[in-house]
């Protein structure tokens, strides 16, 4: 009879290839210390270092721990999320990057969080982010457009701690983009924070510059709220009034005062109205090429190999 799995470990694998080996230790000695049934579930993003073969030596060393999948190029860490979800067992499945900034000897408090509140996600928050301020600059960027969004205040983080009855729905989305904590606040209301320690990088480079970073946070406002066509719609009628408005008060000066006209004004006005109908156009061509990629049903992934745990009878 196999012991029933209580905590997946999952952890998105890119160009990690110095912080793979001891974050995989230390979770190891971490849930054996403490006697929870766990498995570890490791997805390589297709990076460009000795990543990929550091997973195939810890799975050889952990064969009854370790479910290893490399995918069949780069897809981004949180399609690397929802391929991992498929493979992960456990009744709660924690998220955890792979660079060692989050000491996995933080989990604990993820899982007495859990307990204590009885909540479907917990988040791990930091108190002080040690990233480079280019990267705060990014982050911050994304945390402000995901409150919008979502109409909340707490931050969101990479490590976190979800129910399998959540990760069940999360795993039904098929769109190429995919943001798991915007699917995690559709799915569940249910979520609480708690403080952990967020060190230093110990060596390597983040994967999200900024340019990326505000990517994201451009995706989130496109593929999770109408926003943008409601703002087209808030500038198309301000505009409307403030046309109606000057051009009033220019008929009035000139019946009024005879005060010329000119060309100045229709040439600014031209090149006003001609910008802003390009930043409209813009916006709606932004929804209009996410209808595009949704109706190709591009796969938010594609797997190149899987490494299976090997099950055991107790």
């Amino acid at each position: 009879m196999n012991t029933p799995i209580e905590y997946s470990v999952l952890v998105p694998v890119y160009n990690s290839e110095r912080t793979l080996e001891p974050l995989v230790m230390r979770t190891v000695s971490m849930f054996r210390e403490r006697g929870r049934p766990f498995e570890l579930v490791l997805v390589e993003d297709h990076g460009t270092d000795r990543s990929w073969d550091i997973v195939c030596e810890l799975k050889t060393r952990f064969p009854q721990l370790i479910t290893a999948v490399r995918l069949a190029r780069n897809f981004g860490q949180h399609n690397a999320l929802l391929c991992g979800f498929a493979y992960c067992r456990g009744r709660f499945v924690i998220t955890i990057d792979d660079d060692l900034q989050i000491p996995p000897e933080e989990i604990p408090k993820l899982l007495a969080c859990q307990v204590e509140t009885n909540a479907d996600v917990v988040y791990g928050v930091y108190e002080r982010k040690k990233h480079h301020w280019w990267r705060n600059i990014g982050s911050s960027a994304v945390q402000r457009v995901f409150r919008m969004v979502f109409s909340t205040r707490g931050d969101i983080t990479s490590f976190r701690l979800i129910r399998s009855r959540v990760v069940e729905q999360v795993r039904q989305h098929d769109q190429s983009f995919v943001f798991v904590d915007g699917l995690l606040h559709w799915y569940t209301a249910s979520i609480a924070r708690t403080t952990v320690e967020h060190i230093d990088r110990q060596s390597g480079r983040s994967g999200y510059s900024l340019p990326k970073l505000l990517r994201l946070a451009n995706n989130l406002l496109f593929n999770f709220t109408t926003f943008p066509l409601r703002f087209v719609t808030i500038i198309g009628l301000t505009i409307s009034v403030l046309s109606f408005l000057a051009g009033f008060l220019f008929v009035l000066r000139k019946v009024l005062y005879d005060v010329p006209v000119g060309y100045t004004s229709i040439i600014v006005s031209t090149f006003f109205m001609g910008g802003v109908v390009l930043l409209l156009v813009g916006f709606v061509g932004e929804y209009i090429g996410r209808l595009y990629a949704l109706q190709n049903h591009k796969p938010p992934f594609a797997i190149q190999s899987v490494l299976t745990r090997e099950e055991t009878g107790t």
